[in-house]
């Protein structure tokens, strides 16, 4: 406590956040510079009266980068009415990501039927265990006692507990791509051709067409399921990151089991189209062409987008600037995991005005 500190003058370009004293409880605002990353200063809590104050102290800030808190925005107004303010970009598409899972569970009845399929091993004993602690749930046994009862990690019973039903618990399985990929639709095909075709017969046909891998793999792949036209419906949120990842990112299979599923639902093509659009619009940052993007969407069948375009709206210049101009809110995410790491140092023995210390000394 006794080594100066020196706040310093205030950046052209300010990144503010908050976290938590005491997490649900208490919360500290952070100041740093979004160029150098340097600590500012570091305020009691996340009041816009606070951080109006500070700003109203400290002339010269050009630019404040933020996420979508409305507090900070009211300060940013009132302590530092010249400002630019940027709204950062990963919020915002943290933000569309909660409005297509939306999207993707209110038209679940669409995309995740399909062809009855058989039920495996993992999915009896998920069904089984999902009823067992339903079960106890409802007798009024708490979380705890029911790990204890089923001799099971209590995280493993919070994740039943938290399910609706087993089938919202069911995953598909994870594959790497092999060899037999590229004739998978042969094999599918002579499969429902000759249900009892035998897999060296198989082996001999793909061979044919080039395959070089060994007859194990074949086998494998076979036993496997792999070749079966029924596919497993992924979770919503499965469904949500395979919408939210480039293209070219995807893997193969992952992208064709896609196309199928947003096939079955008008919306959710749409839906698949507007979350390419806007990428583009963020990566390329063409925030200019926000406006007519939002007017598209406002004229689709999506209430969730038509949610998160309004909020937009109501942040829209934070957002074009967003989308415009090179600073973002990345910086400060790792100041506050540093804070985070300092807090677990001190936690318990000290206060606000060591943490603050420490953090501006760091």
């Amino acid at each position: 406590m006794g080594m100066p500190t020196s706040v310093g003058p205030a950046p052209a370009v300010l990144s503010v956040d908050d976290f938590a004293l005491r997490r649900g409880r208490r919360y500290a605002t952070l100041l740093i510079d979004a160029v150098t990353h340097r600590r500012i200063d570091v305020l009691p809590d996340r009041k816009a009266a606070t951080l109006a104050a500070w700003l109203g102290e400290h002339a010269g800030v050009e630019v404040v980068c933020r996420d979508g808190s409305a507090a900070y925005a009211e300060a940013v107004r009132d302590g530092a009415p010249h400002a630019v303010q940027v709204s950062d970009r990963w919020h915002l598409w943290h933000n569309l990501a909660k409005a297509v899972e939306k999207t993707v569970i209110a038209h679940s009845r669409c995309w995740h039927t399909g062809p009855s399929r058989q039920a495996r091993t993992l999915d009896d004993r998920t069904q089984a265990r999902h009823a067992a602690v339903h079960a106890l749930l409802d007798q009024g046994v708490s979380l705890i006692d029911c790990a204890r009862r089923l001799g099971w990690a209590l995280n493993t019973v919070k994740r039943y507990a938290r399910a609706a039903t087993a089938e919202d618990l069911r995953r598909p399985p994870k594959y790497r791509q092999t060899l037999v990929d590229p004739y998978r639709d042969h094999l599918r095909r002579r499969r429902a051709e000759e249900p009892n075709v035998a897999a060296t017969r198989l082996l001999a046909e793909i061979r044919e067409r080039g395959y070089a891998g060994s007859a194990n793999l074949l086998v494998r792949y076979l036993n496997q399921g792999r070749a079966e036209a029924e596919r497993i419906p992924p979770s919503p949120r499965r469904l949500v990151s395979w919408l939210m990842t480039r293209p070219d990112r995807l893997p193969t299979h992952h992208s064709s089991h896609l196309d199928d599923l947003i096939a079955a639902c008008p919306q959710l093509t749409t839906l698949a189209e507007r979350v390419r659009e806007f990428a583009a619009i963020l990566t390329a940052r063409r925030g200019q062409d926000l406006d007519a993007w939002m007017t598209t969407v406002e004229a689709d069948d999506l209430p969730a987008l038509h949610a998160f375009v309004h909020g937009l709206r109501m942040d829209l210049p934070a957002v074009v600037a967003g989308l415009t101009l090179p600073y973002s809110n990345g910086p400060m995410e790792g100041a506050n995991t540093k804070v985070k790491f300092l807090k677990r140092q001190m936690y318990g023995r000290a206060g606000f005005a060591l943490l603050r210390q420490r953090i501006l000394l760091a």
